[in-house]
């Protein structure tokens, strides 16, 4: 079965993508609020989720949200925020099961409903938001925001893109900052939202059953009135480094944190982006890797180590969890690996099992209604029009020629280390 959204503009800048599925006993929709990321707005973006999903004008709680979930079948309501890029994405979903499962073919209109009740008809107090909502959940972003070094990887990646992107809207962090949360009220956050609702591009999609009465309910629920939408520019990107840095960040932890950040100049609609991908994983992307083997097994340097290409940047990261005393040896054994790869110092099996890789990994957003979702929604922020077994067929094009033409345009940018004081 090949998978491709039916396409539907309902109005200006919203749209809806149909996709067919029976292979799922749930259906999903979801709507994406496509956001320019910079750094006056992203705090007050990122209170958003909190706030709207604390209650709508009927529904004025937490708790009465959730029942009539269950009412719905036990359906389940996320609302949450991510940085894609340079655009910073407020995401509503909602899943039910399919109608034939719970005997009622016509409940999906109330989702349907619930979804445009959540971003169209928040609770307001005195034409603002609850000021008791605002207030608590600015103490719950405060907290995120804090504990974002919980997770020592993704904090030390994160640091290593700040530094290398430093004057770059890519270096802004996605939950916003503390500082910022003083001068936030209920009544700004309200005025910043209608903004966002009249301003941003929106993007709808339904994975599951549907017929034309839903389709033309679903188009009807979303035909809203808007100003002149913002046109989303694309992500600059270059393989010029000005100048190398390398940075140092100490802290009481158990391993050191490494990463090293890339650029590459290679955009995602570059005929030489599948070579890239298949170069990284061929260096890093699991156990079969030259990394893995050679860093990890052979000079049992890293607890951990990989690569990872970040699609809209064209960066890529290499990052493991290494003791203090190995960083000199553990970046001499990186930088003569990616030498290797340039100089295509690797097999044909090394090409085989990465492709078999990617290819595998690629195939298993069939398994996820979310990734589903999830990988059309980044397909059209990329105008990428190809369906996922097209994509998979240009992954299995991709030539030992592409890979070393690719991986000779990686360019050593940032060194980040979080060094382990014990």
């Amino acid at each position: 079965m090949v998978l491709k959204p039916e396409r539907i503009n309902i109005n200006k800048g919203i749209s809806l993508n149909l996709i067919k599925m029976d292979k799922f006993k749930s259906n999903l929709l979801s709507l994406y609020l496509i956001i320019p990321l910079n750094r006056e707005e992203v705090t007050k973006n990122a209170l958003l989720p909190l706030v709207l999903k604390r209650g709508t004008k009927e529904l004025n709680t937490n708790l009465k949200i959730q029942r009539k979930l269950e009412e719905l079948y036990g359906s389940e309501l996320n609302v949450d925020v991510n940085k894609t890029g340079e655009k910073q994405v407020i995401r509503f979903t909602i899943e039910g099961p399919k109608g034939r499962y719970v005997n009622d073919e016509k409940y999906m209109t109330q989702i349907i409903d619930l979804l445009k009740s959540l971003v169209y008809n928040p609770y307001l107090e005195k034409d603002a938001f609850g000021f008791q909502y605002v207030k608590q959940e600015k103490e719950n972003l405060k907290r995120l925001i804090e504990a974002r070094i919980n997770d020592k990887r993704s904090y030390a990646i994160g640091r290593c893109i700040e530094e290398m992107y430093i004057n770059e809207k890519f270096s802004i962090y996605p939950l916003g900052y503390i500082e910022d949360l003083d001068s936030i009220d209920n009544k700004i956050l309200y005025e910043h939202y209608n903004k966002i609702l009249d301003r941003v591009p929106i993007e709808i999609f339904y994975v599951g059953e549907y017929d034309n009465e839903l389709t033309n309910y679903l188009i009807d629920s979303f035909r809203i009135e808007r100003e002149d939408v913002l046109k989303l520019e694309r992500e600059s990107i270059t393989s010029n480094v000005q100048t190398k840095n390398m940075i140092h960040e100490d802290m009481d932890i158990n391993q050191g944190k490494l990463v090293l950040g890339y650029r590459t100049g290679i955009p995602y609609d570059s005929s030489l982006y599948n070579g890239l991908l298949v170069g990284s994983d061929i260096l890093g992307g699991g156990p079969n890797s030259k990394l893995f083997r050679n860093v990890r097994e052979a000079e049992s340097l890293a607890y951990y180590i990989g690569s990872k290409v970040y699609k809209y940047k064209s960066l890529m990261i290499i990052d493991g969890g290494i003791d203090s005393h190995n960083l000199e040896k553990t970046i001499e054994i990186i930088r003569f690996e990616i030498d290797n790869m340039k100089k295509g110092i690797f097999t044909q099996e090394d090409i085989d099992v990465s492709k078999k890789s990617i290819k595998a990994s690629m195939e298993s957003i069939k398994d996820s209604i979310f990734l589903i979702s999830e990988f059309f929604f980044s397909r059209e922020l990329s105008k990428d029009g190809r369906t996922l077994e097209e994509a998979l067929n240009d992954i299995e094009r991709v030539t030992k020629e592409d890979i070393i033409e690719s991986s000779n345009k990686i360019n050593l940018d940032t060194i980040y280390f979080l060094r382990n004081l014990r």
